[in-house]
C-alpha cells in the first residue's frame, strides 16, 4: 500500500512540474524586430549568406556526426 502510495504521490508531482514548465515557456516576452535586422522602418531583413553565419559551425557538427558514427559502426564490429 505504501508503495502504491509513493508511486501515485511521486507521478502527481512529476505531471504537475512538467505542466508548471511548460506554462512558464509560454510566458516569454515577445521577440525583438524580424530576424537579420529589420526594423519598424521597412527594411527587409537581411538573407544574404554573410548575414547568415551558420556555415563553419554546421560543418563541424556534421564531421562530427559522421566521426561518431563511424567509431560506433567499428566498435560494433570489433
Amino acid at each position: 500500500m505504501k508503495l502504491l502510495f509513493k508511486r501515485i504521490t511521486l507521478r502527481f508531482f512529476l505531471a504537475t512540474f512538467m505542466i508548471a514548465v511548460s506554462i512558464m515557456n509560454f510566458a516569454q516576452p515577445p521577440g525583438g524586430p524580424p530576424p537579420g535586422g529589420g526594423g519598424p522602418a521597412g527594411d527587409p531583413p537581411c538573407w544574404d549568406p554573410p548575414c547568415v553565419p551558420i556555415d563553419g559551425g554546421l560543418g563541424f557538427l556534421i564531421a562530427a556526426g559522421t566521426f561518431l558514427g563511424i567509431r560506433k559502426i567499428y566498435g560494433m564490429y570489433k
